[in-house]
């Protein structure tokens, strides 16, 4: 995996992000003090794992040579009870039965970024040299 380096500019809250040659920026919305040039940082959360759980469905379906032809996976998040609560919902495209769907989106639990985010995550912090 590549490193991520995030780098604060002189908005209040822009961030520019380089994940190997790839460029993001990321902001908060005006409503929340940024200049909204960017997705938030909960959103890019979000980002991951949709992707993640649309690549791990194309897989598995492929691996099955089930006819899954497009998936769309839409999520939003947000505090609720303590916690952060994501919804996620699937659209899957294709000439599939009752049984595929449901293993499907059983596997969608199963995506590498699902298990990050429901397992236990280790982060040390560290003052790096300029």
């Amino acid at each position: 995996m590549r490193d991520v380096e995030v780098v604060s500019d002189a908005s209040k809250l822009g961030q520019d992000i380089t994940i190997g040659a790839f460029r993001l920026r990321a902001d908060e919305e005006t409503g929340k003090g940024g200049a909204d040039t960017g997705p938030e940082p909960h959103e890019f959360m979000l980002a991951a794992l949709g992707a993640c759980t649309s690549m791990t469905l194309r897989l598995y379906a492929d691996r099955k040579g089930w006819p899954l032809r497009e998936v769309r996976v839409t999520l939003n998040g947000g505090p609720a009870d303590g916690k952060y609560a994501i919804t996620r919902k699937i659209v899957m495209v294709g000439e599939l039965d009752a049984e595929q769907r449901q293993r499907l989106l059983e596997i969608a639990n199963k995506c590498p970024v699902h298990r990050t985010l429901t397992g236990e995550v280790v982060i040390q912090t560290s003052e790096a040299p300029q």
